[in-house]
């Protein structure tokens, strides 16, 4: 099983960059989504990602914290009572809630933003228990030049777990073909 540790999702920040992150002004991204063959038939189009506000330094230690101490189910519960910080959504659709958004400065003005939240489950889902019950959570990583532009991945049904070594989060199987996200773009969202 290989593992991808992702650090800056809910690792800590300090200083200048902590105050940035709660202050940050809300950011909508536009990205082509290629589905690499996961479950259903591969397919690709277009998604909307908005960030109506970035998630406090209180919410990251909160999910961090529950992670680490009572594990991914527990992670679930506080996750999805956090506050809507967002929504994603393809052309056809009403879009659906984020619950954690953060973004982490890189080298030469580029930035790492990591968005994370509980994913849908129908009814078929939940009543008949198929092993992709274990698996509810949808992390998006998207790497944003300068210029706003860039690229990412979208990992819709993935497991968490905490890497008590690290202080990290750990997705289980993300070696899995994940949905790519191409051509990224960000513009600032108008108030």
């Amino acid at each position: 099983m290989k593992r991808l540790i992702v650090a800056a999702a809910l690792a800590g920040l300090t200083g200048a960059a902590a105050l940035a992150q709660t202050m940050g002004s809300p950011e909508r991204f536009t990205a082509f989504a290629v589905n690499m063959g996961g479950p259903g038939r591969a397919s690709s189009g277009q998604v909307e990602i908005v960030v109506d506000r970035w998630s406090t330094e209180a919410e990251r230690g909160k999910l961090l914290g529950t992670l680490l101490e009572k594990g991914p189910e527990k992670l679930l519960d506080v996750l999805q009572s956090t506050h809507r910080v967002g929504y994603i959504r393809t052309p056809n659709s009403i879009g659906y809630d984020l619950h954690y958004a953060h973004k982490t400065p890189l080298a030469e003005g580029a930035e790492r933003v990591v968005i994370a939240t509980d994913r849908y489950i129908s009814f078929w889902e939940a009543r008949n228990q198929p092993r992709s019950i274990d698996y509810p959570f949808t992390v998006i990583e998207m790497h944003i030049n300068r210029d706003g532009e860039g690229e990412g991945k979208m990992s819709i049904a993935t497991k968490i777990e905490a890497d008590k070594e690290s202080n990290s989060i750990v997705l289980e199987n993300y070696s899995t073909q994940p949905v790519l996200l191409e051509k990224v773009h960000r513009e600032e969202k108008k108030k």
